[in-house]
């Protein structure tokens, strides 16, 4: 199975330019060419948050209509520039957006059972779980304890050394990772929101962050690090899992950089 991980589109409508510089509606149709272009296809996609930038229904709409392009199934989850309920609206098309509640899910149709978590917290950008839906994924994973299984949000549980991303991250990093450690056939848990690859063991596992389609966040260690975001390329990852390999995941950088070139 392969599952492409795009996160952090930051959309707009055509025309509109974020920071008055970044062309998320571009960056987003060269991530759908991107995936439809691969060999093998995806078999499905995730998003992991931060859809739109500003919320708004119209940037949903014209979002939903890029999405419907991809033949392969779309799981989306919210982060925090999200509206869970227009998410709700303008992508219950996917199929599996509850009609209620926090938008999570269990997608049982793949090799890989696939996890959807909501860190949405409206009117802050750090994320939360909370306790009830930390015991509804409690129950989720066991209820399948042998199968393989991807946990997608968009807050990272843990911290990057990015500081200004770090006081945003996910509040109750602890509980799930006191959930994840329980199930050992989690094989990895990735998310969104930082804006950049990053890779780390968490709760007995792997944890990874996406890069963004559009823009990156600058890549900043110290103490006074201002928030600042850089054009470095779009990318975002695969995750290849085979029963004799388990999950293995790659960059996959978004744009024409030439064909390859054979070793000489």
């Amino acid at each position: 199975m392969l599952i492409a991980q795009i996160s952090d589109l930051h959309f707009r409508v055509r025309g509109v330019r974020l920071f008055g510089a970044v062309d998320t509606y571009g960056a987003t149709e060269r991530a759908i060419d991107h995936l439809l272009a691969l060999t093998p296809r995806p078999d499905a996609v995730i998003v992991t948050g931060d859809l739109v930038n500003d919320g708004g229904d119209e940037d949903y709409a014209a979002l939903a209509d890029l999405f419907r392009r991809l033949p392969m199934p779309v799981y989306p989850i919210p982060g925090n520039h999200d509206r869970r309920e227009l998410v709700r609206r303008h992508l219950s098309y996917t199929g599996v957006l509850p009609s209620t509640g926090p938008l999570h899910y269990v997608v049982e149709d793949h090799p890989v059972r696939l996890v959807g978590l909501d860190t949405l917290v409206e009117g802050t950008d750090a994320g939360r779980l909370g306790g009830d839906q930390l015991d509804w994924l409690d129950e989720a994973l066991a209820a399948a304890p042998e199968t393989p299984t991807l946990l997608f949000l968009h807050h990272p549980p843990f911290a990057t050394g990015i500081g200004f991303m770090d006081e945003i991250m996910l509040e109750d990093w602890r509980a799930l990772a006191a959930v994840v450690v329980r199930h050992r056939q989690i094989e990895a848990v990735t998310c969104g929101h930082v804006h950049r690859p990053v890779q780390t063991r968490f709760a007995g596992t792997i944890a990874s962050i996406a890069p963004g389609t559009a823009h990156q966040v600058t890549l900043d260690f110290g103490p006074f690090a201002r928030a600042a975001w850089v054009a470095e390329p779009p990318a975002c990852l695969l995750h290849l899992w085979r029963p004799q390999a388990g999950l293995v995941s790659h960059v996959s950088y978004i744009g024409d950089y030439g064909p390859g070139v054979l070793f000489a």
